[in-house]
Formats: structure tokens, sequence, C-alpha cells
């Protein structure tokens, strides 16, 4: 399939892996480059610039297909040193970059002398805009069905990616809520080129996290994710667990009074236990909507394999059937 991320990317198939604190190292990057997609080591994660910079090379040593960092751009009182992490990925010769949270306006001119594509993770038609005019290639448009950050506004896709697609001339591709081949038909069919999986992608074989992270979000459903934060105007949607509860409750108690302090053991420093130590009631870690429709733990290559097979089908039988009278009434149920 080609589309105008497959060919801004280099990749054979339009699916982004996408940026994912403790998830997006180099075995989960290289997975989905060499199963076609385009796999994004997490910038951040790495605590220093040194370390992404070795993080950038084991991912060369596992596959010659493009792959991507992503960088967030976060509020702190003590910024990370994003110029030595920017060089370390033109020093590693990457070639995509994912930028997340503020805006990345004041780094666009290091990456673009690098000769970088850069696409921008934005929750509002209004930031999309912004991106383009800055000098994105691409936009990762994220609905409020994501895990993580879904921003303030609460704009589902099935509203967003349309408004995206009214708006934009640089090609996006949908995020949060993605899942399978109905995902990508969906997303195609609203205007994107695309889609950008994250939690789906923690349910591989491959993911490098505990299997206790694997198995909660195979038990999960649609109705199992809960948002944090509100009050502060940092939103967040997390997989409900006894330390989100927790968290929940003193959000309740505090009111509108409410601080970053007051559920900082909730959220600060939660990864780690959660990903590597399997401790599923640390805190509030991000996981998407989409959890409802994750039914296996594939490896990469059969997700994206079946993906992409299924999504043939959609397109060719289920969806020209509604035009030349074939459709058969009972959809196959795709597997995500």
């Amino acid at each position: 399939m080609k589309t105008a991320i497959t060919e801004l990317f280099g990749i054979q198939h339009p699916i982004i892996q996408g940026g994912m604190h403790y998830v997006g190292f180099a075995e989960m990057a290289a997975a989905v480059s060499n199963a076609g997609g385009l796999g994004i080591i997490t910038g951040l994660t790495q605590r220093t610039p040194e370390l992404l910079a070795r993080e950038i090379a084991r991912c060369r040593d596992m596959t010659d297909k493009p792959f991507g960092v992503n960088l967030t751009f976060l509020p702190s009182f003590t910024a990370p040193p994003y110029p030595e992490y920017i060089a370390a990925i033109r020093e590693g010769g990457v070639k995509a970059v994912e930028t997340a949270g503020r805006s990345p306006e004041q780094y666009m001119p290091a990456l673009k002398a690098a000769g970088i594509k850069v696409i921008h993770k934005c929750t509002s038609v209004r930031h999309s805009l912004k991106a383009e005019k800055i000098g994105c290639d691409a936009v990762s448009v994220d609905g409020f069905e994501c895990g993580g950050h879904p921003g303030e506004d609460d704009i589902p896709n099935m509203i967003l990616l349309p408004r995206a697609a009214e708006e934009l001339t640089i090609p996006f591709v949908a995020s949060g809520g993605m899942a399978d081949a109905r995902s990508l038909v969906a997303a195609l069919a609203m205007g994107a080129a695309g889609m950008n999986m994250g939690t789906r992608f923690v349910a591989t074989v491959e993911a490098p996290v505990h299997p206790n992270v694997k198995k909660a979000l195979v038990e999960a459903n649609e109705l199992d994710t809960r948002l944090v934060m509100r009050a502060l105007r940092n939103t967040e949607r997390v997989l409900k667990n006894k330390g989100v509860d927790e968290l929940l409750e003193i959000e309740r108690d505090r009111g509108a009074a409410l601080k970053i302090e007051d559920i900082h053991d909730k959220v600060a420093g939660v990864y780690p236990k959660v990903m590597i130590d399997g401790d599923m009631d640390a805190g509030a870690w991000s996981c998407g909507m989409v959890v409802g429709l994750i039914h296996d733990i594939p490896t990469v290559k059969e997700l994206i394999d079946r993906i992409m097979a299924e999504a043939e089908q959609i397109i060719r039988q289920r969806l020209t059937g509604f035009l030349d009278g074939t459709l058969e009434t009972r959809p196959a149920r795709a597997v995500a």
C-alpha cells in the first residue's frame, strides 16, 4: 500500500509505532521497521544523549530499514539537553523524528538542517496547523481515545480526523484508537495517510515489557481506562489499577485545590516499576481505550501482516460489495 506517509518515510506499510516511555527501545523499533512499518525509539527514556546514541546504534544492528526517534518537549525547571539529543539523532543517521508535547519550533532549524523528517503529534486542528506552519513534514492527529495525553478539547477521531483533512495540506496519520485493519481503513477513509499505534504494539511478543503488562492489556476492556490530572489541565488517559483508584480519590478530596505535589507518588517514576518490574498497581501509566480491541499477543510481523491483509480484504470485498451488491451480510470479526 502506497500513501503519502509510506513515500515520506520510505516504508512499506502506513503504520507508525508511536514513542512510548520504557517501551520504545531498540527491540521494539527494529521489530516494527523490519515488519515494514516505522519503528520509533523513545528518546527521553534514554537518560542522556550518550545513552540515546547507543540505543540508536543498537537499533542499527537490528534493522537496515528506516526508523525514527521520539522527542517529547516537556515543561520543566531543568529541561533535558535537547540540542545534544538532536545531535545524537543526527550523528546516528536517523532521518525521522516524532515530536510531541510542546511545539518543536525552536528546534526545527537544527532538525531540518540535518535532513530529518518531522512528524508532530497534535490533539487539535489548531495545533496541527501550527505544526504545518513551522515546517513539520507530517502530523500525528491524536484523538480523545488515545492513551497518554489527549489534550483538553475531548474531540474523538470520528470528528478530529475529517476536520484535519479539511484544513491540512501536509499528510497526517490517525493516532488514538488504532488497533487493526478496521482502524486503518477507517483512518484512510477520513483523510489520513496511515495510522500510529501505541497501546496495541505493547501487546506483542517483541515489546520489551514485563509479561504482566501484556496480560493486563489482553484482559482489560474499553471501560478500563481512566482520565487523571484533569484539574491540572494535564489530562492523561491511563489503565485503571489500585494506584490509579487512590490517585482519583486524592483528586476528589482536593478538588480545585489539587496540586501536582498531592499526586506525585502516583505519577512520577511509575514506568520502570510497571514496565520492568511488572508492578501493575504502582500508579498511573498510559493506556488507550483501544485496549478493548486487544485480544492476543502476536509477533509484530504477524500483527502488521494481518492488518495489511485484512485491510485489503475490507477495501476490495466489504466496501466494494456495497457498490456491486456482492456484500456478505455478516463481516468477519477482525482479531486485534
